[in-house]
């Protein structure tokens, strides 16, 4: 800056310091009370003024005006305004306020942290450096072995465990219990470099009690269950959604997302035995219960135009699965087993009715945040209509009763996809075939899963196993009592007593020993469907026999194996105790690989096992864990932890392990880049990218793309309810490691400017408007509707639709919900709609109907008519429910 272009109003300011400045901005305007973000503070010297910004009433700028004060701080970007210069201020020129009040002459006062994994802060010596931490044992909070053995396990894998660790700003969630804080502490505790001997993880297990109520109380507990409900109640609270820019990004390279919509006919041929959030298997104490949880581009305009609209802008992100035929048909099982004339048939809406949630709410411009565009350009066209509904339709949509079962799906709230940490971390995918043996019609189905569960095959299983290898044919290692035909339970029993007897006989005895591959040959084995297990092909229209199998799709970065040791017949439980030798290093899963896979990477490290010691009934877990700083392997029994020899750790009893993969390219990218961030080369331009994405850079094997959209919102701006903790989701490298990182790894979008997008905060006073109008309008109406005496017209809608109504109305859900769907609680009897027995149900008025239905469309339109006799008690039911969730509101 030149020596003329220096502010000379700076002498004016006063002491100031961060600190007073962040807490001013807790704080609301002086004048009129309101709230942040973007207030901005007086700078004259012992002036205690905060005022609002030009969103409110611009009691800031009145203020100066009327006492003379000529600087300004805004109170979430620290950006300096001088009103006699009618320009922005650096502080360059202030040395001791540079390092208070602007740590960086940029866009925002973000700290550059360095590529490499960061140390605490505070000078540490080699002795400090070199000792090993997460060493830390767990208390026994009664027969919380289970727990213990499954958190040390989780907390030696380092990509989880690093995430907590540096990037514990993203840990942020309003669901309760707050799980994820509870875990951020308990990690925070095990990996300080004080380490205690041991911790008591109280907090944590209270929270995962109030989620699961099956684990309260002090009984025993299958470590597999709690893994998965952890996992799973991590991902819904840190799960964000993924905008489209991020999709786009990254949908090419077959990656699955969690929380889609599972096809009609999925659940007809998964062949797939895998933990994911939306199956559910198996029970059981301490046995493996199979419980499954799953840039500014201005330049032509002033410093005082940038920052006024630095000003303006200111105050104004388990498992889904598709299937796929290889045949152009679309056929659907509804089509088969369609009901015939004259029975009662559930409602199915046809495709001609789409929902009007874009007539119902002005949509703006999907056009980038420039900062050369002004208050006065974007509110006019985003802010001046309100939110309209679409004409109200008197006449409900036409219905069919026996086709597009297929498209139901897609006509109900539309389904948002969403990530987190865990499902980046443990997430992969399984490609299910099934392949009739009359027409060879195939069809495929892609599953998210989060764990493999793995059968460990006996004997006779092996030798089918081995044989089928070499002979290349289906196999069915798994015996379900589905299965043996006229004989029945007679077969089950005898067949189960036999496997019971085989349990208890040393494997020595009786067979040889199995690996881990043979456990997952047999699990990717291919099962043929015949007998009671036939398959429903969609071709043939009639159950054929067919041939199931399935490989993996994409590999995760960590995948968690889990041995099913432990079987709950109708009698009795027993546990396999067979030794299942595992490798420590190399785990190889190509051949278990589809061939469309884009998993480069097939190698796997083991990082943790879990064992289980003891009988089906009752029994003690603990972890063998390797240590990330020094290599070695450690027992993890409770409180006590101890070195071990690798062999001890080979010769374990495994029933979870967690393996990493293997990659020394990985490694080499990340030594080259902390080269050239060390190089300290000048450079005209500051890059932000995501904190997120660099931790995945510094511990997975395959980050990935750059994604910086985790930061941005689709216009290229910053979210507005992100932007008061940017600090937290970016990091600054300089030029040179930006360019090598996406010319590496693609990706971006490259960030050099920070700015919260208008148009963001202009759709979020939009969607508040909106939802006030339709929240003030039905209980208006409802209350109407109350006070008729008799009316004529009683019209039923669906409680499972209104409950997604409200949950948008009151902002826990940001996504409407789909067209009005009835179809639950109607059926069809004598070519007319009438109101399914026992169905959920509420009752509203004629004119509410209308209301909801010209905003949201669908239907169909069910009537209660008012008649002389006695209520029906169903009737009364739905009115109570309607009055109760009114009063709610």
């Amino acid at each position: 800056m030149a020596e003329q272009d220096i502010c000379p109003h700076l002498d004016s300011i006063g002491q100031v310091t961060k600190e007073d400045l962040l807490q001013k901005s807790k704080g609301t305007c002086q004048s009129c009370g309101a709230g942040g973000p973007n207030l901005w503070a007086c700078l004259q010297n012992d002036c205690p003024y905060v005022g609002c910004g030009e969103s409110y009433s611009d009691h800031s700028t009145l203020h100066a005006q009327a006492k003379k004060h000529n600087l300004t701080v805004n109170l979430t970007t620290f950006r300096i305004w001088c009103y006699v210069c009618e320009r922005e201020v650096f502080l360059e020129h202030r040395p001791a306020l540079v390092s208070e009040v602007a740590p960086q002459p940029v866009g925002h006062p973000l700290k550059a942290v360095p590529i490499a994994v960061a140390e605490e802060e505070g000078s540490e010596s080699e002795e400090d450096e070199l000792k090993p931490r997460g060493l830390t044992g767990m208390k026994n909070i009664g027969n919380s072995c289970y727990m213990n053995a499954a958190l040390q396990a989780l907390s030696n894998c380092p990509p989880l465990t690093q995430f907590f660790l540096d990037c514990s700003g993203l840990v942020r969630t309003d669901k309760k219990p707050a799980l994820c804080k509870s875990y951020q502490k308990l990690i925070s505790e095990l990996w300080h470099k004080k380490r205690p001997s041991y911790v008591v993880p109280t907090s944590l297990s209270h929270g995962i009690k109030l989620v699961n109520p099956m684990f309260r109380g002090y009984a025993q507990q299958d470590t597999q269950e709690f893994l998965r409900c952890l996992m799973d109640q991590l991902h819904e609270e840190l799960k964000e959604p993924l905008t489209e820019c991020s999709m786009s990004g990254e949908g090419s390279d077959g990656e699955e997302r969690r929380d889609g919509d599972r096809s009609p006919s999925e659940d007809e041929f998964l062949s797939c035995d895998s933990g994911s959030s939306s199956d559910r298997g198996e029970g059981g104490g301490a046995g493996d219960g199979e419980l499954l949880v799953q840039d500014d581009p201005g330049g032509v305009i002033s410093e005082k135009e940038r920052l006024k609209e630095r000003r303006v802008s200111g105050s104004s992100l388990r498992g889904g699965s598709q299937e796929m035929d290889e045949d152009a048909d679309v056929d659907t099982a509804a089509e088969e087993e369609a009901p015939e004339r004259g029975e009662e048939e559930e409602l199915t809406p046809t495709p001609n009715t789409e929902p009007d949630n874009e007539a119902s709410m002005t949509q703006p411009q999907s056009t980038p945040c420039s900062p050369v565009r002004t208050l006065q350009e974007l509110h006019p066209k985003l802010s001046s209509s309100p939110p309209r509904s679409s004409p109200l339709r008197s006449a409900g949509p036409a219905y069919s009763f026996k086709k597009a079962q297929l498209l139901l799906s897609a006509r109900k709230k539309k389904q948002s996809h969403y990530r987190s940490v865990i499902s980046d971390i443990f997430d992969g995918s399984i490609l299910s075939l099934v392949q009739c043996l009359t027409c060879d019609r195939v069809s495929n189905t892609v599953e998210t899963f989060q764990d493999l569960s793995l059968p460990i095959p006996g004997k006779e299983d092996l030798a089918k196993l081995h044989s089928s290898i070499h002979q290349n044919l289906p196999v069915k290692t798994g015996v379900c009592p589905d299965t043996y035909g006229s004989q029945g339970w007679i077969s089950y029993i005898m067949d189960s007593i036999r496997r019971f007897v085989v349990s208890c006989i040393p494997s020595w005895f009786w067979g040889p020993m199995v690996t881990l591959e043979d456990c997952l040959a047999a699990f990717f084995a291919a099962d043929e469907l015949k007998g009671d297990n036939m398959y429903s092909c969609e071709r043939c229209k009639k159950l054929r026999n067919g041939v199931k199998y399935c490989k993996v799709l994409r590999l995760p970065e960590i995948l968690c194996i889990h041995l099913k040791r432990f079987r709950h017949e109708v009698m009795y439980s027993f546990k396999i105790s067979s030794h299942v030798s595992f490798p420590l290093e190399g785990l190889d899963m190509r051949p278990f690989l589809a061939k469309e896979s884009p998993s480069q990477v097939t190698t796997y490290d083991l990082l943790s096992v879990i064992c289980h010691h003891g009988t089906a009934g009752s029994g003690h877990y603990i972890a063998y864990c390797q240590n990330v700083i020094n290599g070695q392997w450690y027992e993890f029994d409770d409180q006590y932890v101890t070195e071990v020899h690798e062999t001890v750790v080979q010769n374990a009893e495994a029933y979870v392990l967690f393996y990493r993969k293997s990659s020394e390219e990985s490694v080499r990218e990340r030594q080259k880049v902390v080269a050239l961030a060390n190089m300290k080369e000048p450079s005209l331009l500051q890059f932000y990218i995501s904190r997120e994405w660099l931790n995945k850079f510094n511990t997975f094997a395959e980050p990935g793309p750059i994604s910086n959209h985790t930061f941005l919102c689709q216009h290229g701006g910053i979210p507005p309810n992100k932007y008061h903790y940017i600090d937290d989701l970016v990091v600054i490298v300089p030029q040179n490691v930006w360019e090598y990182l996406y010319n590496s790894f693609g990706g971006g979008p490259a960030v050099n400017h920070l700015y919260m997008c208008a148009i963001c905060q202009v759709e979020i006073e939009a969607l508040a408007k909106r939802r006030k109008m339709e929240i003030d309008t039905f209980i208006k109406l409802n209350k109407e509707f109350q006070a008729e005496e008799a009316p004529t017209v009683i019209l039923c809608i669906s409680m499972q639709w209104f409950r997604e109504w409200e949950s948008f109305v009151k902002g826990k859900d940001n996504e409407p919900p789909g067209p009005i769907d009835n179809s639950k609680i109607g059926v069809m009897k004598g070519g007319h709609i009438q109101l399914k027995q026992g169905a959920d149900y509420g009752q509203i008025s004629e004119e509410t109907w209308q209301y909801l239905l010209g905003i949201y469309g669908g239907g169909p339109e069910i009537a209660v008519r008012q008649t002389v006799a006695p209520a029906d008690p169903d009737s009364l039911h739905g009115e109570r429910k309607i009055e109760a969730e009114t009063r709610a509101l």
